[in-house]
């Protein structure tokens, strides 16, 4: 198999790594068993999935946690543990703490903001707008004053 051969190999099963996670997100997964579906190396898988998409699985699996713990939030007919769980983390801390650090504001108060804020903006838009960007420090922000990511 020639360099370029496997280089496309190794991409499709990163790709298949990303799409579990972003289909399975929920249930519980760690990195082990992610690369142990593809037959790599804990490791190995990590190095080789933050080269790709520029960050490791496990933060990347957090990430869709969070996004779609956003959207229940939104909803507001589910308490913030209720959300904690319904989105597969096991620690209502651990949760609230990734939240923050990706939102710039807890769950409750990003579930109050937004309960404030029903009927105001189309689901459509308000998804994209929220999606939550990884900073190293996240600042606290507003629902209402998140700019639309540049595309």
């Amino acid at each position: 198999m020639s360099p370029e051969d496997q280089h496309l190999r190794d991409l499709a099963l990163l790709r298949s790594v990303r799409d579990r996670i972003d289909r399975e997100y929920a249930r519980p997964l760690d990195v082990e068993a992610l690369a142990r579906g593809v037959h790599l190396s804990a490791g190995h898988l990590s190095r080789e999935f933050r080269r790709a998409y520029g960050e490791p699985p496990y933060r990347y699996l957090m990430t869709r946690r969070i996004e779609r713990a956003m959207a229940l939030l939104r909803r507001g007919d589910l308490s913030v543990t209720e959300v904690c769980f319904e989105v597969g983390c096991s620690s209502l801390g651990t949760f609230s703490t990734r939240f923050t650090e990706l939102v710039g504001m807890s769950p409750s108060a990003y579930r109050e903001q937004a309960l404030e804020l029903t009927g105001e903006i189309p689901s459509c838009v308000s998804k994209q707008v929220t999606r939550p960007v990884r900073t190293s420090a996240a600042a606290p922000t507003s629902i209402r004053n998140q700019e639309a990511p540049a595309s």
